[in-house]
């Protein structure tokens, strides 16, 4: 049985994006380009008579932005931002879309985009699931339950593991971290990983834990943190 292909949609002013975005689209397997328009108008009577899977929307726009235009539409598609000015960032995570591309932009971070379209749902633990992290202490291997285990920190060659009752150094790189701990651990910045189970309030710039403690957000992991915790 085959899956029907993503219908996108670009709305932009500019036609230096339009030629990028289409190329971009051509050569991705499973997207194709349903439409374009060049103002929220445009693209606000389209989406009244053509359904659509994907907007690809510009910002800074004549007559009506796109964040307004976005925030106007009752049932809006699954969104990726496109612009060239930074400072609509968070405005764009409040309104839950899906990326935000800074022009210009390669087709890798296109690509990587679009990937976020499905975010496969977090894997739940079940009885073969490791439940402890060996660490190095006193000469010997430690067992340390994950549960305990309240974020890990980057620092060069090494990681700090912080746990309830003590912080552990150990040779290992944040990417070998994330695999090791497994899916109740969440990805906040390129120098934390955080024990979901610890997490008491997610802010917008920064995760607080229920110990006090805060943990930055980087802009990369907004996004990909806001879908974790909605699932």
């Amino acid at each position: 049985m085959s899956t029907a292909p993503t219908r996108c949609l670009i709305v932009d002013d500019e036609p230096l994006a339009h030629q990028v975005l289409t190329r971009f689209i051509a050569q991705t397997p499973g997207l194709v380009l349903s439409g374009q328009c060049r103002n929220a108008m445009e693209a606000h009577d389209y989406l009244r008579q053509h359904p659509v899977d994907l907007l690809f929307l510009d910002i800074e726009m004549p007559l009506v932005t796109g964040l307004h235009f976005l925030k106007a539409l009752e049932n809006p598609p699954k969104t990726i931002l496109t612009t060239a000015y930074r400072e609509y960032a968070y405005e764009g995570y409040e309104l839950e879309v899906l990326d935000y591309l800074l022009k210009p932009f390669s087709y890798e971070r296109f690509a990587k985009a679009v990937a976020r379209y499905q975010l496969p749902a977090p894997a739940l633990p079940d009885a073969t699931t490791q439940e402890y992290l060996l660490l190095k202490d006193q000469g010997g291997l430690l067992k340390v339950p994950l549960p305990t285990i309240r974020y890990v920190e980057g620092c060069k060659d090494y990681v700090k593991v912080v746990t309830e009752a003590k912080t552990y150094l150990h040779h290992a790189t944040m990417q070998k971290m994330t695999e090791l701990l497994g899916p109740r651990f969440v990805r906040a910045h390129r120098s934390f990983i955080v024990g979901a189970a610890h997490i008491k309030l997610l802010q917008p710039e920064q995760l607080v834990l229920t110990d006090g403690n805060a943990i930055p957000i980087g802009n990369s992991y907004k996004l990909e943190l806001r879908a974790y915790f909605e699932k």
